[in-house]
Parts: C-alpha cells; sequence; structure tokens
C-alpha cells in the first residue's frame, strides 16, 4: 500500500463516503486522525481503520459507541509495515455478563485492497477553500459539462431516471445474514 496522508475531504473521497459521514466519525472518537494547522490528516493506517468502521456499519449497523471499541482494538495491533498480511481479522465481544463471545470476520486485506485501488481518487478531491472561486473555474464546469453532454449523447431520460432508483435501491438493501455451524466430523 502506497504511503499517503490525506485530508478530511479527499480521505473521504477515497473511502467513497459523504465527507460529513466521515466527519461525524471523526467527532464522535470513533477515529481519531491527528490535527495539524486546524485540519485532520488521515494516513494509511487511518484510512484503513476508517474502512472497516464504515464496513461494520453497513453491515450490522453498530453503534458508534461499539465501532469506537472496534476500532480502538484494531488500531492496537495493526503494524504499518502488515497492514494488508493478514487475509482476515476477528473481532470478539464477550457480552458484559461473562457469556459466549460473539464473532466478526472482517476481510482487511480484500478493505485495504480497495482502498489501494481508490488512493487515486484524492488528486480529484482537491481541498481548496471556501469562498471566492478560483479564476478559470466557470471555463472548466462548462467545459466537464459539455463533455458529460457529449458521453450522454444517445441515453434517454428514462434510463438515467432507471439507473438512479436502481443505485439508491441497493443502497437500501439490508445486509445478508447466515448462519454457520462447524461441521460434525464423523
Amino acid at each position: 500500500m502506497q504511503s499517503v496522508e490525506l485530508k478530511l475531504k479527499q480521505a473521504s473521497a477515497v473511502l467513497g463516503v459523504n465527507p460529513k459521514d466521515l466527519q461525524n466519525l471523526v467527532q464522535l472518537k470513533v477515529l481519531r486522525p491527528r490535527r495539524r494547522d486546524s485540519f485532520y490528516w488521515f494516513d494509511n493506517q487511518l484510512l484503513l481503520q476508517a474502512k472497516v468502521a464504515f464496513y461494520l456499519k453497513e453491515a450490522l449497523g453498530t453503534s458508534t459507541e461499539l465501532l469506537a471499541l472496534f476500532t480502538q482494538a484494531l488500531s492496537g495491533n495493526l503494524k504499518d509495515e502488515d497492514v494488508a498480511a493478514p487475509r482476515y481479522v476477528w473481532l470478539r465481544s464477550r457480552p458484559a455478563s461473562g457469556g459466549e463471545p460473539v464473532e466478526v470476520r472482517i476481510p482487511l486485506r480484500n478493505l485495504a485492497k480497495e482502498l489501494d485501488e481508490q488512493i487515486p481518487r484524492a488528486n480529484v478531491y482537491r481541498d481548496l477553500p471556501r469562498g471566492r472561486k478560483r479564476p478559470g473555474w466557470k471555463r472548466e464546469f462548462i467545459r466537464s459539462l459539455e463533455t458529460a453532454a457529449r458521453d450522454l449523447s444517445g441515453v434517454r431520460e428514462s434510463q438515467i431516471v432507471d439507473a438512479i432508483r436502481g443505485h439508491r435501491a441497493s443502497k437500501k438493501r439490508l445486509p445478508e445474514i447466515t448462519v454457520c455451524a462447524p461441521r460434525k466430523s464423523a
């Protein structure tokens, strides 16, 4: 994995999430990025922790309190040099009453590979200050709209609406939950 250091907006682009969602995880102390010059900075290890947190949140609908505990336990066990070495990581949570622990298996290597593929997106999302627009922004915007119009020529409006509805429906689907029991040996 290539070594990076990204601001919050760039990190959210790499993770493929809304910047506000990532900011919420930081404010709720699920993630603890370094703060320098009034900006939060995300390195490789923190990006992977964020990816795991969003993975758990999407798969389990976990509360932020549990997400913070999981990411804290994960950050204590991850080293910079072998971040993507283990294929899976298991998180065990034992109830306070001392009962049987609950285990969750996380595909760490696949999540690290996804992050590595998404790192170039950080260059697209330049972190510009709010307020005054940079010179030539209108020409650049019109050029990108013209390019998009050329790419979409021959596509009907109903096809676009169907694609948007399909994408939104796939985001709303509930996670698949399966129960696996060990096989009995004969």
